[in-house]
């Protein structure tokens, strides 16, 4: 398998580009920052050198030919503005859109936020926090959109850097609760193995049910 990590230094990323590189799989990162691809090397992946906040549909497009997958974890992180939420979370999530689409990939795993964002009160949160749910909407509206793949979209609970414990609590709701960032890894990589859920939209949190079999659980349903 090939694929392709928008968002290649994020935490989630990196954790993700281990677990693929050390089955055998091709990843690739997209970075912004060149002295990050020592870490990317490190995990196995192979670092692109891209800003999408800048970039072209046609460039980006250039470096998916050949994925298989491709993977939107970035993000404008939570010291970002109004702006910057919208043209990382939102925008660079349907430039990859495009260029998957352009490229020929078919399929896509957009990391997304958990809450009914879609429909939210912007004053139930404080102004970073909405800005950050809609964007992350906008992201789902135009990604699920798309004719030429399917995506599958994850929306994690409270993300935290403990290490993993490989069970969690997967499905179409599942309620609010916290989840290590290895753990969300996981469910991305078993994901990436199960093209049943591909055009869904899961809620993950950690639980008691080993990610395979929750994935394996909800594919069947």
């Amino acid at each position: 398998m090939r694929v392709v990590i928008a968002g290649g230094h994020g935490k989630i990323a990196l954790i993700l580009e281990k677990l693929l590189s050390e089955r055998g799989d091709s990843i690739a990162g997209l970075i912004r920052n060149p002295a990050q691809a020592a870490d990317l090397a490190e995990a196995g992946a192979e670092a692109i050198v891209l800003d999408l906040e800048t970039a072209s549909v046609q460039e980006l497009a250039g470096h998916l030919t050949g994925a298989d997958a491709v993977v939107f974890a970035a993000g404008a992180g939570p010291g970002s503005g109004a702006d910057r939420k919208a043209s990382v979370d939102r925008d660079a999530a349907v430039l990859l859109a495009d260029a998957a689409e352009a490229a020929g990939v078919g399929r896509y795993l957009l990391v997304s936020a958990m809450g009914d964002h879609l429909r939210a009160d912007p004053t139930t949160f404080d102004e970073g926090f909405g800005a950050y749910l809609r964007a992350k909407a906008g992201a789902e509206d135009a990604v699920r959109a798309r004719s030429a793949f399917r995506a599958t979209i994850v929306r994690p609970g409270l993300l935290g850097n403990e290490p993993g414990t490989g069970r969690v609590d997967l499905g179409e709701r599942t309620g609010t609760g916290p989840i290590p960032r290895a753990d969300v890894a996981t469910v991305l990589l078993a994901l990436l193995d199960e093209p049943r859920l591909d055009g869904r939209t899961v809620e993950v949190i950690g639980g008691d049910t080993p990610i395979v079999d929750a994935v394996t659980a909800l594919a069947a349903r």
